[in-house]
């Protein structure tokens, strides 16, 4: 019997997880991306984009499409979204399987500056004139004009448009994985001072990180919001893709046996 799989997306390994479980013919399988990114990556499986509407209305296209459970595969900041996630699976009674990434952690030589928000990161920055890297997507970057004093190095996956009303803001296209060594280069060739990420995870953006390490400058860490879990519903968080693989065959033959 076909399973149906929803995976919502927006990442890299959402990409990966897709392509390992389309290589199984029992399952159907649709990537939902929210639709941000202006040039997304080709998917290898069926995708739609843009969002649902809230729980409700994710529940009802889980329920209207006959999906046999919901795979929360989005960004780690994307709060609002797992928080539907996991509405929407208990309103459909599916099980739920969030991927999420483990945290970055605090290594020797570090210079973090741990913030909840952007605009604490913004206001971290201080009175004094800085060369800053902002490593964020577009669409988190307005907070910024009120610091106007520093100059920016900003890098995003789309362009960013309108640009930013700052005086001096320097912009790079480009999508990772970037290699440590030209994360070195660019922090050094534009005389960057302090460097400005999220707690994202993985390897594929750790490189600016370890970069800022290396070079002894500080870094203003934009750490993860709190989500609502996942335990009290018949899912399971998981943090790589190996596990997801595992954790999503164990819920469907459990999901399987239940109708039975």
């Amino acid at each position: 019997m076909t399973r149906s799989i929803l995976i919502l997306g927006g990442t890299a390994d959402a990409r990966i997880l897709a392509g390992r479980l389309a290589e199984d013919s029992g399952y159907r399988i649709l990537l939902s991306m929210a639709g941000r990114t202006l040039s997304p990556v080709e998917q290898p499986v069926p995708m739609r984009s843009g969002g649902f509407g809230g729980a409700a209305r994710l529940a009802d296209f889980i329920r209207s499409e006959g999906f046999d459970i919901l795979v929360d595969a989005t960004h780690p900041y994307a709060a609002r979204i797992s928080a539907n996630a996991v509405e929407a699976a208990r309103l459909a009674d599916i099980p739920l399987v969030a991927l999420s990434r483990p945290v970055w952690q605090h290594q020797l030589g570090d210079r973090w500056q741990s913030v909840d928000t952007i605009e604490q990161a913004v206001a971290a920055l201080g009175d004094e004139s800085r060369r800053v890297f902002l490593a964020l997507g577009r669409q988190e970057l307005l907070p910024f004009e009120a610091a106007h004093r520093h100059s920016y190095l900003i890098r995003s996956v789309d362009p960013v448009e309108p640009p930013l009303k700052v005086p001096d803001a320097r912009y790079i296209t480009a999508r990772g994985p970037f290699a440590l060594d030209d994360e070195i280069r660019m922090l050094e060739e534009n005389r960057i001072e302090t460097v400005v990420s999220k707690n994202s995870g993985g390897s594929a953006s750790y490189g600016k990180i370890e970069a800022a390490r290396r070079l002894g400058l500080p870094v203003i860490m934009i750490e993860r919001p709190r989500t609502l879990g996942v335990a009290r519903l018949k899912g399971t968080t998981v943090s790589d893709i190996a596990t997801a693989l595992t954790a999503i065959r164990h819920q469907l033959s459990l999901f399987e046996n239940r109708g039975e």
